[in-house]
């Protein structure tokens, strides 16, 4: 069985900037795997999995200040989350149901990140 836990909390002006930052940071880095996704699919007819882009992680980090500063696991859960999107298009599509291609996520529509196990740098 899985738990889940949801916490509401109660940030001062410093964390919640803080907090912010690591969510435009989780935005950033899903909708670069989504584009990556297409080009892939537009120009070559490649499709790239969830394992060759977690695979890119290390590199991304040692470039970007910013994915460098989350947690690698939260990293991974927002590709995560990418990839169960590909593959609830595809399931729709193989089923003959109309189904949307996954999109952009502006900051509107992506409020949350996941830190897959307690105490994993919370």
């Amino acid at each position: 069985m899985i738990k889940s836990f949801k916490f509401h909390i109660y940030p001062n002006k410093t964390q919640s900037l803080a907090l912010a930052e690591m969510l435009e940071t989780h935005r950033i880095l899903y909708n670069a795997a989504l584009e990556e996704r297409m080009k892939a699919w537009k120009g070559n007819k490649v499709s790239i999995s969830y394992y060759d882009q977690a695979n890119q992680l290390k590199h991304i980090r040692q470039e970007n200040k910013y994915v460098a500063k989350t947690n690698t696991n939260t990293n991974q859960e927002t590709l995560h989350r990418l990839d169960k999107t590909f593959k609830a298009f595809s399931h729709h599509v193989k089923r003959g149901e109309k189904a949307g291609y996954p999109h952009f996520k502006s900051k509107r529509n992506f409020t949350s990140f996941t830190y897959p196990a307690l105490g994993n740098g919370i």
